[in-house]
């Protein structure tokens, strides 16, 4: 996967589209970039929640850090009631490995796609672009891109792609989005953990805004357990004085992988930092991880 030229003057041409193009005033607003400073889904109020890292910052004072709050190793909770047996061996067997020192090989360090709902999970910034007929959701780290299709429904006979497919309408003030359909490769995962899935996979998204208060209070709660990358000022600064949030509820069902449906939050704050795309096949080998399983390669040069 690169990065190209053309893809960032798409970026930078995208951002000058009007926000919405119905002219309803019903329709929210949910367009531009956002951001967070923390990976994982986070612990909704009440019901069946996401699998949770057993060396937690705070839990394990001898649990090493990356980038100033990433709480490694990644070691899921394999004991989740939520799991079905084959999911929770995956997830203990991931937890052991990480644990030794070694990387889970998923979609970030393999540069392979970031399928839903794993895509949730790991990025910290978002762009939304909203038109009359579709939402385009545009995420910094590898430049991973998702269509969500207005008002429309799922195909008779849909064809498995890494995003799936994606079909949108408003409820009033919130944005809902199913997906299905989602491709399974090689690192398709759930989240951080390596949780498997199938393609069985049924994702709901309900995007809405709240007050940009509410939105900090859930950041930095979750930070208490998830960890803040880039320490205490963190990768992604925010606006000041912008008065609303967007919250993301994900529901998740995979019969084939657990009991029962779950779902998790996502809080994102406003951001006025440049988008700058950025180079996975390139970068991978540098740093903690461990370098591409199978990198990309050519069967001829390109000049």
């Amino acid at each position: 996967m690169r990065t190209t030229r053309a893809f960032a003057t798409l970026i930078l041409a995208a951002t000058a589209l009007p926000a919405v193009a119905d002219g309803s005033a019903a329709t929210p607003d949910f367009s531009g970039s956002w951001g967070r400073n923390a990976f994982n889904f986070e612990t909704p109020a009440s019901g069946p929640g996401p699998i949770r890292n057993l060396r937690r910052v705070g839990k394990d004072a001898s649990t090493p850090t990356l980038g100033g709050g990433d709480p490694i190793p990644l070691v899921g909770d394999y004991m989740s009631p939520i799991l079905k047996p084959h999911a929770a061996e995956v997830v203990k067997r991931m937890g052991e490995g990480s644990a030794s020192g070694h990387d889970i090989l998923d979609p970030s360090n393999q540069c392979a796609p970031y399928s839903p709902p794993y895509v949730l999970a790991m990025q910290q910034r978002v762009m939304v672009l909203q038109t009359k007929n579709e939402i385009t959701l545009l995420y910094s780290q590898d430049d991973q891109v998702r269509h969500v299709r207005l008002n429309e429904t799922h195909p008779a006979h849909l064809k498995p792609s890494p995003m799936g497919d994606s079909v949108g309408h408003y409820e009033g003030d919130t944005l809902v989005v199913d997906t299905v359909g989602i491709e399974v490769g090689p690192y398709t995962m759930v989240d951080r953990f390596g949780t498997p899935q199938s393609q069985a996979m049924h994702v709901i998204e309900r995007y809405r805004l709240i007050d940009d208060e509410e939105a900090r209070a859930a950041q930095e709660r979750h930070e208490q357990t998830s960890g803040r990358l880039g320490g205490k000022v963190g990768n992604t600064s925010f606006v000041p004085g912008y008065k609303k949030g967007l919250q993301v509820q994900v529901t998740i069902d995979d019969p084939n992988t657990y009991t029962t449906q779950w779902s998790g939050n996502i809080t994102y704050r406003r951001t006025g930092e440049p988008w700058e795309p950025r180079i996975c096949a390139e970068n991978a080998s540098q740093g903690h991880h461990e370098g591409i399983e199978h990198p990309p390669t050519a069967d001829r040069p390109d000049f």
